[in-house]
C-alpha cells in the first residue's frame, strides 16, 4: 500500500522553485485545462465518526437492485452468456488470482504457461500467427493496432469503418488524434464498398468491425481485396464468439486482430474488467505492444515459459518502446483460456448457433408486431436493430418493471435514432423468455 507523505508549506516553496514555477496553479496550467478546475469550496457534508460512516455507505448499498434474475436482451460490445463455474473455481486459486506480473520467470512458469496457453488457443482461433497476452480491453486493443498499422506502414492516416463501434472510435481517435483518422461512411447499416475503394487511396490501414455495431456482417473478403489492392492493411474486428460459425479472420487474410474478448467467459461486471485480444503476422511481432509469452527449454531441456521480445518503455529505451502498457488483464486472459479449453471447438460452435438461431427465432417474431420493423435487411448473427413505433428508450423504461433489459436504444449514440433498438440475443435466452418479450412488444401501440 502506498503512503500519504505530507510536505510542509516551506518545502512546498523549495519544490516549486526547484521545478521553476511560481506557485501550484502554474505547475498545472499545461496539464488541466482552466474549465474543468474547481471552482470555489467542495460543499462537504460535516465528518461523520467510522460507526456512523459505515451506517450511512450501508444504507447507499441497500438502495441497490440486483439485476441477476433480470432477462438481458443488451448487447454492443457486452454480452450475457453463459460461464462454466469451473472458470471461476481455476482463476480464484491463489497462485492466478493474487500474481502479480511474471517479470521472475523462475517462480511464475505457471502463470507464463497458462498465458502461452490463452496465446495459442486465440491464434487458433482467429487463424493468426502470432498473440500477445491481452491488452485491457477492445476499444484500446484496437487503438494500438491503428498504431501498429502506422508504424509498419510509415502511414499518416488509418481508415475506420463507419460501422464501428462508437466507442472504439473515440479510442481511437483519442490514441491518434482526429486527424490522423478517415471515415468510410457505411450504407445501409454496411460498409459503403464503393467509398472504401476510393478513400484507402489515402490511408495506410483500414478498420473492419464484423459482426459491425448494428449487428450486420461485412462483405468481409471483398473488403479485404479492395484494401489490400490498395497497399493498405487489414485491421479485423471480429466477435470471437461468432467465429464458432463465422469464417476467422485468417482466412480473409487480416494483418491485424484486434477486438473485445468479453465473449470468452468473462461476466458483464458492469462493463469490465474486460479483454483486449491482439494478433498479428507473424511478420509484424516487432511492432506488437503488450507482453508476449514464449515457450523455450532449461538447461536440463525441460519446458520452460518466459516473457519475449519485450518491447515496452519498461524494459527498453522510451523512443524505441511500442507503448507504454503496463497491465494486461491476466486473470481476464487466464479466465478466456479456461473458457476455450473448457468449451473446445465443438463447444464453441454450438454456442454460436445457439445465438444466431435464437436471435433469427425473435427477429422474425418482432417482425410480425405491427409498428416493429427490421432496419437492415442483411445477414446477421446474435444483434439486429429494430425500428419502434414509440422511442426505444420508453420502451426499454417500460420493461425495467417487469424485469426486462429490452436492448441498448441507439440513441445513446446517435441521438436522431430515438425510435431504433440494438438486440442482442446469447445461448442464455429461452424460447419461453423470447416469446414473453414478444408479447410484451406486441403492448406498445403504434404512434
Amino acid at each position: 500500500m502506498s503512503h500519504f507523505i505530507p510536505i510542509t508549506p516551506e518545502e512546498k516553496k523549495e519544490m516549486l522553485k526547484k521545478i521553476g514555477v511560481k506557485n501550484f496553479e502554474e505547475l498545472i496550467n499545461t496539464i488541466i485545462p482552466e474549465e474543468i478546475r474547481l471552482k470555489g469550496e467542495l460543499d462537504l457534508p460535516e465528518s461523520l465518526s467510522e460507526l456512523e460512516v459505515k451506517r450511512e455507505v450501508e444504507k447507499i448499498a441497500n438502495l441497490n437492485v440486483s439485476t441477476d434474475s433480470f432477462i438481458n436482451f443488451m448487447g454492443a460490445g457486452a454480452y450475457d452468456h453463459f460461464i462454466p463455474s469451473a472458470v471461476f473455481h481455476i482463476i480464484s486459486r491463489p497462485e492466478f488470482y493474487t500474481a502479480y506480473t511474471p517479470y521472475q520467470a523462475e517462480a511464475s512458469q505457471g502463470t507464463l504457461q497458462a498465458l502461452y496457453e490463452y496465446q495459442s488457443m486465440i491464434c487458433e482461433l482467429m487463424e493468426m500467427d502470432i498473440a500477445n497476452s491481452s491488452m485491457y480491453d477492445g476499444g484500446t486493443a484496437i487503438a494500438e493496432a491503428c498504431r501498429m498499422a502506422l508504424a509498419i506502414k510509415k502511414g499518416e492516416k488509418v481508415l475506420v469503418a463507419g460501422t464501428l463501434h462508437p466507442y472504439y472510435l473515440r479510442c481511437i481517435k483519442t490514441y491518434l488524434s482526429e486527424e490522423k483518422v478517415l471515415i468510410c461512411p457505411e450504407k445501409g447499416g454496411q460498409i459503403d464498398i464503393e467509398k472504401l475503394d476510393e478513400l484507402m487511396k489515402d490511408a495506410c490501414a483500414f478498420v473492419c468491425q464484423s459482426p459491425n455495431f448494428y449487428g450486420v456482417l461485412e462483405e468481409v473478403f471483398d473488403i479485404s481485396e479492395i484494401v489490400h489492392k490498395n497497399g493498405g492493411l487489414l485491421i479485423a474486428v471480429p466477435l470471437p464468439i461468432s467465429l464458432g460459425l463465422l469464417s476467422p479472420p485468417g482466412e480473409y487474410d487480416a494483418d491485424i486482430v484486434a477486438c473485445e474478448g468479453q465473449t470468452l467467459g468473462l461476466p458483464l461486471n458492469f462493463g469490465g474488467p474486460y479483454l483486449g485480444i491482439l494478433c498479428a503476422r507473424r511478420e509484424f511481432i516487432r511492432y506488437m505492444p503488450g507482453r508476449i509469452i514464449g515457450r523455450t527449454v532449461d538447461k536440463d531441456g525441460k519446458d520452460a515459459f518466459c516473457m519475449v521480445l519485450q518491447t515496452r518503455e519498461q524494459h527498453i529505451r522510451r523512443a524505441r518502446a511500442t507503448s507504454n502498457i503496463c497491465t494486461n488483464q491476466t486473470l481476464c486472459a487466464i479466465a478466456s483460456a479456461v473458457y476455450l479449453a473448457l468449451m473446445g471447438k465443438e463447444g464453441l460452435r454450438e454456442v454460436a448457433e445457439l445465438c444466431m438461431q435464437k436471435a433469427h427465432y425473435l427477429a422474425e417474431k418482432i417482425e410480425e408486431i405491427e409498428g416493429f420493423n427490421l432496419k437492415y435487411k442483411k445477414p446477421f448473427f446474435n444483434e439486429f436493430v429494430v425500428e419502434t413505433p414509440l422511442p426505444a428508450l420508453e420502451i426499454c423504461e417500460k420493461l425495467k418493471d417487469k424485469k426486462i433489459f429490452a436492448g441498448v436504444p441507439l440513441s445513446k449514440f446517435y441521438p436522431e435514432r430515438e425510435k431504433e433498438l440494438l438486440i442482442a440475443v446469447t445461448e442464455k435466452r429461452t424460447k419461453c423468455e423470447l416469446d414473453n418479450f414478444v408479447e410484451l412488444l406486441n403492448t406498445f401501440k403504434v404512434a
